[in-house]
C-alpha cells in the first residue's frame, strides 16, 4: 500500500547527526557539513550505501567513517574524467573513419542514400537528426555550406560527421548496411565489425553516465557490450567474463583502443595511478585478482 510521503527537509548539521546516529564515524563534522552542501546527501548516499550492514534500518558498519565515503566519491569523479577523456579521442576517431569510408566507398552525401540502410525507417530517424544537428550548429563550415551551396540540402560525410553526436554516430554504423563498409570501419579499431556495433552502443551509454555526473564505481551496467574472443588475438585474455555488467571490462577495451588510436598515450600510466592514489575496493569495478600481471596493464 503506498503512502503519503511527509518526512522534512534536514538541515546540514541534521544530516550529519542522522548518520552518525547509524553508526557512522566523523573526523571534523564541520567540514562533513560543508561536503554536504556541497554534494547532496542523496548523491552521497549511493557511495555508503556498500557500508551499510543493515539496508533497512541504514546502520553501518562498524568504523565506517564519512571520509572514507568521501574517498569514494572523489575517485569515481576522477575515473569519469579519465573516461571522458578517452571516450573523447575514440569518438572522434570513430567519426573520422565512418566519413573516411563512407565518402570513398559510397560518395560524399552516401549519409543521405538510403540505398546503404538495413531499413528505410531507421535511415529516415537518423537522416531526421541530421537535419535537427545541422539546424541547430553554429559551427563555420556549416555556415559556410547554407552560404555556398543549395543542394544537397545536408554537407558532405566528411563535414557532417562533426556535429553528429555519439549516440548518432552509433545508431548510423547500427542500421549501415554494406558489410565491407561497415568491417572497414570496425578493422580501423582492430575490431570484428559485429562487436564493434554493441561497442559504439555502450560507449554512448557509458559517456552519458559520465556526462551527467552518474557513478560508475559499483555500477552494474544496463547496456553492455559483447566481449570479443577472437579478435584482436588475445585481449578476451584480458577480461574478466566474470564481471561483463561491471566498468573493468569496459576499462579493457578502451585501453586496447586508445593503444590504436594513440600509441604513445599516458591515458594507462594516469588510470594506474588513480587506481592506487584512493583506498577504494577495485573489485566493486570487476577487477579481477592478479589484473597489474595482464599484458593490457603493461
Amino acid at each position: 500500500m503506498s503512502r503519503t510521503f511527509t518526512k522534512p527537509a534536514k538541515t546540514l548539521s541534521e544530516q550529519v547527526d542522522l548518520l552518525e546516529q547509524r553508526g557512522m564515524l566523523f573526523a571534523d563534522k564541520a567540514q562533513a557539513e560543508f561536503y554536504l552542501g556541497q554534494i547532496n546527501y542523496y548523491r552521497l548516499g549511493a557511495y555508503w550505501l556498500p557500508f551499510e550492514a543493515d539496508h533497512a534500518t541504514h546502520a553501518f558498519n562498524p568504523g565506517t567513517t564519512f571520509e572514507a565515503v568521501l574517498s569514494h566519491y572523489i575517485f569515481d569523479r576522477e575515473l569519469r574524467i579519465l573516461l571522458m577523456d578517452a571516450i573523447e579521442r575514440i569518438e572522434i576517431a570513430v567519426r573520422t573513419r565512418w566519413a573516411y569510408e563512407m565518402a570513398h566507398q559510397h560518395g560524399p552525401h552516401s549519409h543521405m542514400d538510403s540505398n546503404l540502410a538495413r531499413h528505410f525507417a531507421s535511415w529516415v530517424e537518423n537522416v531526421g537528426s541530421l537535419y535537427r544537428e545541422v539546424k541547430r550548429s553554429d559551427e563555420s563550415f556549416i555556415a559556410h555550406y547554407k552560404t555556398e551551396y543549395s543542394q544537397p540540402d545536408l554537407p558532405p560525410v566528411w563535414a557532417i560527421c562533426e556535429v553528429m553526436s555519439l549516440g548518432l554516430l552509433s545508431r548510423c554504423y547500427t542500421h549501415l548496411g554494406p558489410m565491407a563498409t561497415r568491417r572497414a570501419i570496425a578493422n580501423h579499431f582492430e575490431l570484428d565489425q559485429q562487436q564493434f556495433e554493441g561497442l559504439l552502443e555502450h560507449l554512448t551509454y557509458l559517456r552519458n553516465l559520465c556526462a551527467h555526473h552518474s557513478r560508475v564505481w559499483n555500477r552494474r551496467f544496463t547496456k553492455t557490450m559483447p566481449l570479443p574472443r577472437s579478435k584482436p588475438k588475445g585481449l578476451y585474455a584480458q577480461l574478466n567474463p566474470q564481471a561483463d555488467r561491471k566498468l573493468y571490462n569496459s576499462l579493457v577495451i578502451l585501453l586496447h583502443l586508445m593503444d590504436v588510436i594513440a600509441p604513445h598515450h599516458h591515458w594507462r600510466q594516469h588510470l594506474i595511478q588513480l587506481l592506487n592514489k584512493y583506498p577504494v575496493n577495485i573489485t566493486d569495478i570487476g577487477f579481477p585478482s592478479g589484473w597489474q600481471q595482464l599484458q593490457i596493464w603493461q
